[in-house]
């Protein structure tokens, strides 16, 4: 098995994940039971929200765990429904669905939508960002690193633009969805102490599924009701287990980390260099460059194949990439590349090819001999 669907899902930490659940397991009262075993288990999960605090650099407080970052995504947006009034929101033209899709919620519940457009090579600048907002702008939702090209959006400049923006004035709540970001890129490059409020999720970075985190600088008023778990963000019994494998997968993923990913760049030049050798691919977008874009994301076409038929050959050989996104994968519609300009018969061809801290070089080659004889069918 050739695994390069790791934007997907990472191949998971299992002894990290295994040894979280047999602690969890040892202490299974509810951590909000007020019996000193119920105590027991809020220990444990408080260690595991100061072990996430500490490998991220923000307060223990400023962490709330969730079910993932679609979740938390959610809390964040939807939180804008227990305002007395709508405004706009603004996101970006190439946002995941579970933030693309929440905005199409509460525009029909009366709040103005404003997309930011994209460059060509799938980058938000600053300056189009401030050019976006309106006076009754409340919120801007940016993602990180996009999950299917591999662009990194210029967060540090962007948070500096609307704090300058709103000297004086309301200010602009500012959402990243960092799935793609954290675990991916150095801790330097996160900006998490600038914007207002991020989301990531486990899986991501070889955790379990059905686990994840959302950052808040300040609390807010949570558009759930419930219990009054995570101090009410987030009601509903917290899941222990997944917070302790998170803890542990976070600071594994951060163990050297600079090695893996100057190790990941260089395996990614050689698929990029490689692939462009064959006149049939096309690289998205055409002028990816190393700087800003993620080494763990590339996204190419092949002439006359569409992207279903290549990764059902490719799959047969016992290898596995993806068409897009997951989270939309049932969709034809390609939004992220319509946001980039890119001609629908190059966009339906479109594979995402994502690495990860286990990709060794040999399983690029296998996949590169794969797709050479694939396309000897079609040409």
């Amino acid at each position: 098995m050739i695994y390069l669907d790791w934007a997907a899902s990472a191949v998971p930490y299992a002894d990290e994940i295994e040894a979280a659940y047999r602690e969890a397991t040892a202490v299974f009262a509810n951590p909000s039971a007020q019996h000193r075993f119920g105590q027991q288990a809020r220990e444990l999960l408080e260690d595991a929200r100061s072990r996430c605090a500490a490998v991220l650099g923000v307060a223990a407080v400023t962490l709330y765990f969730t079910s993932g970052a679609s979740e938390s995504n959610s809390l964040v947006l939807l939180s804008l429904l227990t305002r007395p009034a709508a405004g706009s929101l603004v996101i970006s033209a190439i946002e995941h669905p579970s933030v693309r899709e929440q905005a199409a919620v509460l525009e029909r519940c009366g709040w103005t939508v404003l997309t930011v457009p994209s460059d060509k090579s799938g980058h938000i600048g600053a300056e189009t960002v401030i050019k976006t907002v309106r006076e009754d702008t409340v919120l801007v939702a940016i993602m990180g690193v996009n999950n299917e090209i591999g662009s990194i959006q210029p967060i540090g400049e962007i948070a500096a633009a609307l704090k300058s923006h709103c000297e004086g004035k309301r200010a602009i709540h500012f959402h990243v969805d960092m799935v793609q970001s954290i675990g991916k890129l150095p801790l330097t490059e996160l900006f998490l102490k600038e914007v207002h409020s991020a989301s990531m999720s486990a899986h991501k970075i070889g955790g379990p599924r059905g686990i994840g985190l959302l950052y808040l600088q300040q609390p807010f008023h949570s558009g759930i009701r419930g219990g009054s778990q995570e101090h009410n963000i987030r009601p509903g019994t917290e899941n222990v287990a997944g917070a302790c494998a998170l803890a542990r997968c976070l600071e594994r993923t951060y163990t050297d980390f600079q090695q893996k990913f100057e190790r990941a760049g260089e395996l990614s030049r050689f698929l990029i260099q490689t692939l462009q050798q064959f006149p049939e691919c096309s690289l998205i977008p055409a002028l990816r460059k190393d700087e800003g874009f993620s080494p763990w994301i590339i996204q190419v076409s092949f002439k006359n194949v569409p992207a279903e038929v290549m990764m059902r050959c490719l799959s047969e050989r016992g290898i596995f990439v993806s068409a897009g996104s997951a989270c939309s994968s049932k969709k034809k519609v390609r939004p992220i590349l319509a946001a980039l300009s890119i001609a629908p018969e190059v966009a339906q061809n479109a594979l995402r090819i994502s690495i990860g801290h286990a990709t060794e070089k040999n399983d690029l080659e296998l996949f590169i001999a794969a797709v050479k004889d694939i396309l000897k069918d079609f040409n």
